[in-house]
C-alpha cells in the first residue's frame, strides 16, 4: 500500500474517498480509545483518524500515545462528525515508534493559546508549535534579499 500525505488527502480528498490508503506521522491527541489526530508534517491540519477500540488489543491502543509515531492503514470516508471533510476508518495499526508518557508531560504543551514570552522561556518547546511551523513554511517560500545589490 502506497503512502500518502495529509497534505494531498485534505487538498483533494473527494479523489480518494472510499479508497484504502496508508497514512504514516505522529499522533497529536488519542481520545476515548477511539479518534487518533494525526500529523505528518506536510501541512498544518490534521487527519482524524476512528479506531474500532472493540477490534483491536488493549496493549496495542495503550501504545497510541501523543507523540508516538505510527502507521495507520483504511478506508477514507466522508466524516460523519463536525470539524473535518474526511476521515480514515483504521483497518490496520503499526506502531513506528513509543512514546514514554512521562517524556511526553515535559515536553508537550496543554492545546491552549501560549503568549509568546511564555515560549520564550520554553525555547525547548518552540519546534512543536504551529505558530513555529507556519514561520517556516513562509521562510522557505519567500525569495531571499540580495544583500550585494
Amino acid at each position: 500500500m502506497k503512502r500518502i500525505r495529509i497534505a494531498q488527502i485534505l487538498s483533494n480528498p473527494e479523489a480518494l474517498l472510499g479508497q484504502e490508503i496508508t497514512i504514516k506521522g505522529w499522533v497529536r491527541a488519542f481520545r476515548s480509545n477511539r479518534f487518533v489526530q494525526l500529523n505528518d508534517g506536510s501541512c498544518m491540519a490534521n487527519l482524524q483518524a476512528v479506531i474500532d477500540f472493540e477490534k483491536w488489543d488493549e496493549a496495542l491502543l495503550k501504545r497510541i500515545t501523543t507523540a508516538a509515531a505510527v502507521s495507520l492503514t483504511g478506508q477514507l470516508v466522508a466524516s460523519q462528525g463536525a470539524g473535518q471533510a474526511v476521515e480514515l476508518q483504521v483497518k490496520h495499526i503499526d506502531i513506528l515508534g513509543d512514546a514514554h508518557p512521562d517524556d511526553v508531560q515535559k515536553t508537550v504543551m496543554q492545546p491552549k493559546r501560549h503568549s509568546l514570552e511564555f515560549l520564550r522561556e520554553q525555547a525547548h518547546l518552540k519546534y512543536m508549535l504551529t505558530l513555529r511551523e507556519s514561520s517556516y513554511c513562509l521562510a522557505s517560500c519567500a525569495p531571499l534579499p540580495c544583500v550585494f545589490a
